[in-house]
């Protein structure tokens, strides 16, 4: 009976990690209200993107660690903009005793990117290889389906070729480049490790939203010009650059 009773529990509940699509703020002040107003107009601005979407709560560009106060005020923040604070980035011994304290997660391995200084911003930036073919050149995972709302497919250290649409509600991930054949209406993440030198490339250009290096834009702040055209997205400095293909 308890063999039966364990596969039930198996068969009811299957646990499984993968990427994870969170967006993160860096926060530059504790100051809980300059945060709240901040949030508030990303959620205006997006609704159907940000209202009662997940957040995870940088601290590493402060400078100092907050205590509990200060960060239970920030959470209390998020929340009042309408967003839903899941846990604190950057592994340091202060943010893990905050954590703890707070009882929430330490989301240290999921930092969009490393944060670029100016000493290091114009060093090259180190990128995991690609796979190689027989040949030697660099291959890409191509996808043939289309990536319905729901779905999400990712390219681990490499780029991702989509011979299909991706559909709205729908997330494609690469380390490196996205290349859409199609119409993309979801929400696209190139450069998903730091690669600040990816792109972005579509046939009819209806993202929801666009990011590469941890750098976005939403549809809403999209030129009008510019919907439904082939499009290509790539980063100059920390902007994040659109343009017909």
């Amino acid at each position: 009976m308890a063999v039966e009773d364990a596969a039930a529990q198996t068969a009811v509940v299957e646990v499984k990690f993968g990427q994870v699509g969170v967006a993160t703020a860096f926060l530059r002040s504790t100051d809980a209200d300059l945060l709240r107003t901040g949030l508030q107009q990303k959620v205006a601005s997006a609704p159907a993107l940000f209202a009662n979407a997940p957040l995870i709560l940088d601290l590493s560009r402060l400078a100092e660690p907050p205590d509990r106060g200060a960060v239970q005020m920030l959470l209390d923040g998020v929340r009042r903009a309408g967003m839903l604070p899941v846990g604190l980035s950057y592994g340091t011994a202060e943010n893990e005793q905050l954590a703890r304290a707070l009882d929430l997660p330490l989301f240290a391995k999921f930092r969009l990117a490393p944060e670029r200084t100016s000493e290091t911003r114009h060093e090259p930036r180190a990128t995991q290889p690609e796979p190689a073919t027989a040949n030697g050149a660099s291959a890409g995972l191509h996808h043939a389906k289309p990536v319905r709302s729901g779905q999400q497919v990712y390219a681990r250290g490499r780029d991702l070729v989509l011979h299909a649409a991706v559909g709205s509600g729908a997330e494609v991930i690469a380390d490196g480049s996205i290349h859409v054949y199609g119409r993309l209406a979801g929400r696209a993440v190139a450069g998903a490790r730091g690669d600040a030198g990816a792109r972005i490339y579509c046939q009819d250009f209806q993202a929801e939203l666009v990011s590469i290096a941890g750098q976005y834009r939403v549809f809403e702040d999209v030129p009008e010009a510019l919907r439904g055209k082939p499009v290509q997205a790539w980063l100059e400095g920390e902007r994040l650059m659109l343009a017909k293909l």
